[in-house]
């Protein structure tokens, strides 16, 4: 029952006065980005979301304009401390995670959900074996089981069978489980940085 009709309506209830106090923290930090290399405030980025439909992610921008595509030798996307890659100010947001404060108007369109499995790169279906497709039977998160629990520091085949615990568990207390440990999670910045990376070659 709540994971079918009560989670949309609480994501519904908490995401629209949580964008008008968003806006607070919104207006500056777009300026800032914007002032800092006159470059594009937003990064939107294409996601797989519930059953693989494609949709636009909405991000703040951390990364200087035209950067280039790192990846992890697994596939994921690179998110390193010393990413030179960084912009001052995106440094600054991404340890805080308020780049994702824009995602809230994901989940205002029904995109995503508060807490959910982060969502992955399209062209990372082709790359899902066995039950891990599983992970696009839900809507992804803001936040989720994965990224509350261990962010960034566990290999992306992990985060997925992780996100499939998160399914077969979901339940109103679980979410706010999760939400209570995203919340310590980015008080005290655990687990934000991965290491090795290798650029991503276009054919």
């Amino acid at each position: 029952m709540y994971k079918k009709y009560f989670k949309r309506l609480l994501d519904v209830i908490i995401v629209i006065p949580g964008i008008l106090i968003g806006l607070i923290l919104m207006i500056p930090i777009a300026i800032t980005i914007y002032l800092e290399d006159k470059g594009p405030v937003f990064y939107n980025a294409e996601r797989l979301g519930k059953n693989g439909k494609v949709f636009k992610m909405y991000k703040f921008r951390s990364m200087k304009v035209n950067a280039p595509d790192l990846r992890m030798a697994d596939g994921s996307t690179f998110n390193g401390e010393n990413d030179p890659r960084l912009t001052k100010v995106g440094c600054f947001i991404r340890k805080t995670s308020l780049d994702e404060i824009p995602q809230l108007l994901n989940v205002l369109k029904g995109d995503m959900s508060l807490i959910g499995p982060r969502p992955d790169l399209p062209e990372h279906k082709k790359m899902y074996v066995g039950n891990e497709e599983r992970k696009l039977e839900v809507q992804p998160g803001i936040t989720g089981y994965s990224q509350a629990y261990f962010r960034n520091s566990i290999e992306w085949k992990e985060r997925i069978q992780n996100d499939i615990y998160y399914i077969d568990h979901l339940t109103f207390i679980m979410d706010i489980k999760v939400l209570l440990k995203t919340i310590h999670s980015v008080f005290f910045r655990k687990n934000i940085y991965v290491n090795n990376c290798k650029k991503k070659q276009n054919n």
